[in-house]
């Protein structure tokens, strides 16, 4: 029999490594700053059109490659990170595997430009799926610059499998921010479809968060600090007052690569505990430093699963040092009922010496002086005496007389009101609706009863009327009497902008776009000033996280999203009056039968179906 193994040929291999590395646009971002970062780059600049689909563009001012590393970076687990196995567990760059370029070279077009500082000549490589077209000398500046075209141009099923431009971009921004914040003193600048989305100078760590954030984040920030062997914690947390709905502002860096951990998530969930609302989610920048040895990388191609040596210990440490934090700063409540609050002394003045108080003396107040010092109290002015009290009653005897002559005086007591109506016209109240577990709510029918979910129910509801509204006519809307503030990041308010029109078909107002926040002055009828914010931050997450494309168009989804937000909860209280208008409402629906996100709204039960229950 003739062998039926054989090795894959170079490209065939590289496209299958590219199904790891390369998911979408953004993970091309991610290995390409991640590259600039380790060539010792100060000043990063990231371009990308139609959400990177188009073009990923990364220029840095760093090392630069020689002539002969500029042809070898595109090989397979050619790389210049590490040397020996051992080097796994003394990491200290981004990168180590040598399969990024080469991943990335296999599925797009590549232009490469590349010079070190001491040569006076670059090389300028232009690659095409994974065939090198040209490779010229050409005069460029110190530094790299590689430009990503034309993504999975040879693979069209990946291309297709590819979301919208909003949620592409969602990801690329996600991966621009994780490396801008593990580094807050190289310069990052990001340009998108020709617009500068950020610009980032050298900063402090909580400045970079702020910049990128938005200036309302700094108030919201409380700091952390924890030194021990095994772990050094620095980084911030946020108030629970600020705690959101989403998880979209929470970052852990283990020495300084971003990862993701559920186990460490819930060390500060657990410090947290008992002060933020149900579903709220708290904000927080960590950054821990442990020994390289401690820690195991080399687990996934993306590098954002690590582990941990000693995960119990660190788990530990980390909560304390957040409820440490919050306490300190007087965000968490101290349940100490023999401790005088008034006798706390704040960390920062723990180790300060006290100032020697000053004492003054009035040497001109003498305790046995006559005078007395009527003038401060001139404004009291002593009541005058007031007439007897029959005084109040002179003049009425005649109106008594008078009173009296006309006693014929009927007056309508309650036994004649009770009287008007007879018991018998009074029509008893028949219960219509009953809610059940205030979850559902039941109506008899001819045939039986239906059981309605009245969280779905209300969803159809608020869908049909908000799409109604944006397509028909345009919905009413409520003034505020002091505007909203609502402060939101730079890429939410690039959104924003773009569904202002249709949030206004709804019933928003807005007074005011700023760069970092907008002035809302009206609000539909049926929101509340308070929901605004949540129903706002949902949309904008439902957008970023994909649900456009189960979507027909833009309206479509903002009314699903507003209906998802407004509707009434599982757990609400109804009285007999909402029961009966939700149930009335939801079957003048033109599809009552299920709820915007295709779920049954109601059921119905027959009497039939009950005789058989008790059929013995």
């Amino acid at each position: 029999m003739s062998s039926i193994i054989q090795l894959l040929p170079d490209h065939v291999a590289n496209q299958i490594a590219a199904g790891e590395v390369v998911q979408r646009p953004a993970s091309v971002v991610k290995e390409l700053l991640e590259n600039a970062v380790d060539a010792r780059a100060t000043d990063i600049k990231l371009i990308i059109k139609d959400a990177g689909k188009s073009l990923i563009q990364v220029i840095d001012n760093g090392l630069g490659m020689s002539v002969t590393d500029a042809r070898l970076c595109f090989e397979r687990h050619a790389t210049s990170k590490i040397r020996q196995a051992e080097d796994l567990f003394s990491l200290h760059t981004k990168g180590f595997r040598g399969e990024a370029l080469a991943s990335i070279a296999a599925i797009a077009h590549i232009e490469m430009k590349t010079k070190q500082d001491q040569e006076e000549l670059g090389t300028h490589i232009i690659i095409e799926g994974s065939k090198f077209v040209s490779q010229e000398v050409a005069v460029l500046p110190k530094g790299t610059s590689f430009a990503v075209k034309n993504l999975f141009f040879n693979i069209p099923a990946r291309r297709n499998f590819l979301k919208s431009d909003i949620v592409e971009y969602k990801h690329v921004i996600d991966e621009f921010q994780r490396v801008a914040l593990a580094h807050p003193k190289i310069h990052f600048t990001f340009y998108h479809n020709g617009s500068d989305m950020f610009n980032l100078p050298p900063s402090t760590l909580r400045q970079r968060i702020v910049n990128i954030f938005s200036g309302k984040t700094n108030e919201k920030l409380v700091p952390v600090q924890e030194e021990t062997e095994i772990v050094a914690i620095q980084g911030f947390v946020s108030k629970p007052e600020f705690a959101k709905k989403n998880r979209g502002e929470q970052f852990f860096f283990v020495n300084d690569r971003f990862i993701k951990s559920g186990y460490l998530h819930h060390a500060v969930m657990a410090a947290y505990d008992g002060i933020l609302k149900d579903g709220a989610q708290p904000s927080y920048f960590l950054y821990l430093t442990v020994p390289p040895n401690t820690i195991d990388i080399n687990i996934h191609p993306t590098k954002t699963e690590i582990k941990f040596d000693d995960e119990q210990a660190l788990y530990a440490i980390l909560r304390a040092s957040i409820k440490h934090s919050l306490g300190q700063f007087n965000v968490a409540p101290v349940l100490d009922f023999d401790r005088d609050a008034n006798l706390d002394t704040p960390y920062h003045y723990k180790d300060l010496e006290g100032e020697t108080p000053t004492i003054q003396v009035n040497r001109d107040f003498n305790p046995f002086s006559e005078e007395k010092p009527s003038k401060q109290f001139s404004s009291y002015k002593k009541p005058e005496p007031t007439a007897s009290w029959e005084s109040l009653y002179v003049g009425l005897k005649h109106d008594t007389e008078t009173f009296s002559a006309k006693s014929d005086f009927t007056f309508t007591n309650e036994e004649i009101t009770s009287s008007l109506f007879n018991d018998e016209e009074v029509e008893q109240v028949v219960h219509k609706t009953y809610q059940i577990h205030k979850k559902y709510i039941v109506s008899p029918i001819k045939s039986g009863m239906v059981i309605v979910d009245q969280q779905r129910a209300h969803q159809r509801v608020l869908y049909e009327q908000f799409l109604v509204s944006m397509t028909v006519h345009q919905a009413s809307s409520q003034q505020l009497l002091f505007p909203l503030n609502l402060f939101f990041s730079t890429n939410e308010m690039e959104l924003i902008a773009e569904l202002q029109l249709s949030l206004m078909n709804t019933g928003f107002v807005f007074e005011e776009s700023m760069a970092d926040h907008v002035v809302i002055s009206g609000i539909p009828v049926n929101v509340t000033e308070s929901e605004v914010s949540i129903v706002l931050e949902q949309l904008l997450s439902d957008l970023q996280d994909g649900i456009p494309e189960s979507s027909f168009s833009q309206n479509d989804t903002i009314a699903k999203s507003m209906a998802k937000s407004l509707a009434v909860k599982t757990g609400t209280y109804l009285t007999e009056k909402e029961q009966e208008n939700l149930v009335n409402g939801l079957f003048a629906c033109k599809d009552p039968n299920v709820s915007p996100f295709q779920k049954p709204t109601f059921i119905t039960m027959r009497v039939e179906d009950l005789d058989k229950k008790f059929a013995i």
